[in-house]
């Protein structure tokens, strides 16, 4: 973005802000200063939409969060669901992340989000597509924007976004070592991640029956049906893997009434299930993982009054359209492992947290825990040898909100009553969380 259009894009934020004051009564002053956007071309017709909102302090560290899906937008829903300044109805959010860090917000894969691509051959299909492009990005970004060089800068994920980030991270670290990218990388933080996908799916019979949402004939039928999915992984049968865990899916929804996947103290609803008649796994799993991301509120609020801010968004690009072919590109990689790039992450030094929600059953705590076992770091018999530490909840002291275990450049954050999105379940745990990963306390 050119310093004209720069300048302009700040004023029109500054615009926007103000003339919702009018009818929705927020402060006068901006919850956050300073904001910028931009497309990158990180392949031939391939765009990808960023989003940095600024903190009040240059002393603060830049975190880039990576949504989940692949196909979830972190420039909707993280921002306006999860973590951003303002919620879904533009009002102040009390936990914003702005307070603590820089936010950029990064819509990836291509075709996430407000990030498009001109050409059916223009989608990621695996993990080093999708880390090759946003190390195009990181580059643009980091050349455009010298002030961030020296910035610590944090990759902050969750769900698929974990897999993504760790991904990233290792090719990121590589640029930097190499001199291809020029920035203070400080740490990764894999939020209830797809990083052992085989790890989560056997796990989810054991979790639900010892939570009381299996009996033993459901435990029987979920059990088997995990089975089927673990012996295409073990026969490098990726794309066949995705489809059954798929039907996994529908078999805990049958045992379970509809068990919601991202909060199990909660209903999946009637629309996210299964039908009765059949239908293929690319579309069931976009009405289960994709849609809940693209809700009618927030659709029409990025497609209207945030596609009005921006004023740089395409006639012909609506945010969200392009998610499902995100998905469906992805599918014949959804089910690989990325346990490998965290422990290289480890070994190289880099600091790597992992943080879970109690409540999640996607990647439920069972399974990230088993994974993290199976690490060949150097330093995981320190970190298995040490008791975790208890961390109050802050919005009330004496009540703990997460235990953690730290050692070396290694740490694990359990987060209670916390499903699959810490960010809006916990909001005041996960800034705390966040300021204890940037070393802010």
């Amino acid at each position: 973005m050119s310093r004209p259009a720069a300048a302009a894009a700040a004023a029109w934020s500054l615009l926007f802000l103000l003339a919702f004051v009018a009818t929705t009564g927020l402060p006068s002053r901006p919850p956050t200063g300073k904001e910028a956007w931009n497309y990158v071309e990180v392949r031939d017709g391939a765009h990808m939409f960023w989003w940095l909102y600024y903190a009040d302090s240059q002393d603060l560290p830049l975190v880039m969060w990576l949504q989940g899906g692949p196909g979830g937008s972190g420039s909707g829903f993280g921002n306006f669901a999860e973590i951003g300044p303002l919620d879904g109805d533009l009002k102040p959010r009390k936990t914003s992340w702005v307070q603590a860090a820089s936010v950029l917000f990064v819509d990836n894969p291509v075709g996430t989000g407000f990030s498009y691509t001109d050409r059916p051959d223009g989608y990621a299909t695996d993990v080093a597509t999708v880390a090759s492009d946003m190390l195009v990005l990181l580059q643009h970004f980091f050349t455009e924007r010298a002030e961030f060089q020296s910035v610590p800068f944090y990759i902050f994920s969750e769900s698929y976004g974990g897999k993504m980030a760790a991904a990233i991270s290792l090719e990121l670290t590589k640029a930097i070592a190499q001199g291809m990218v020029k920035c203070n990388f400080a740490g990764v933080a894999l939020g209830d991640s797809w990083i052992s996908p085989l790890d989560s799916v056997m796990t989810w019979g054991p979790y639900l029956y010892t939570t009381s949402l299996l009996d033993d004939y459901g435990l029987k039928d979920v059990s088997s049906a995990a089975e089927a999915v673990k012996q295409a992984v073990e026969q490098q049968q990726f794309q066949k893997a995705t489809e059954l865990w798929s039907v996994v899916e529908t078999v805990v929804e049958q045992n379970t009434n509809g068990v919601n996947f991202y909060n199990i103290l909660t209903q999946e609803p009637d629309e996210r299930r299964a039908s009765v008649a059949e239908e293929d796994f690319i579309s069931l799993q976009t009405r289960r993982h994709i849609r809940p991301l693209h809700g009618q509120s927030l659709s029409e609020l990025m497609n209207g009054p945030i596609r009005k801010k921006l004023g740089i968004i395409p006639k012909n690009v609506t945010w969200g359209g392009q998610a499902e072919d995100v998905f469906s590109n992805m599918a014949g990689d959804f089910m690989r492992p990325v346990v490998d790039m965290v422990d290289q992450l480890l070994t190289a030094g880099v600091n790597v947290t992992v943080y879970n929600g109690q409540l999640d059953l996607i990647v439920d705590t069972m399974g990230q825990e088993l994974w993290v076992k199976r690490l060949k770091w150097e330093g995981l018999p320190g970190f298995n040898g040490l008791r975790w530490t208890p961390l109050d909840d802050p919005t009330s002291p004496g009540v703990t909100g997460a235990f953690c275990k730290t050692y070396k450049n290694f740490a694990f954050y359990w987060i209670l009553r916390a499903g699959h999105m810490i960010p809006s379940d916990q909001g005041p745990m996960a800034l705390q969380m966040l300021r204890m990963i940037t070393q802010q306390v």
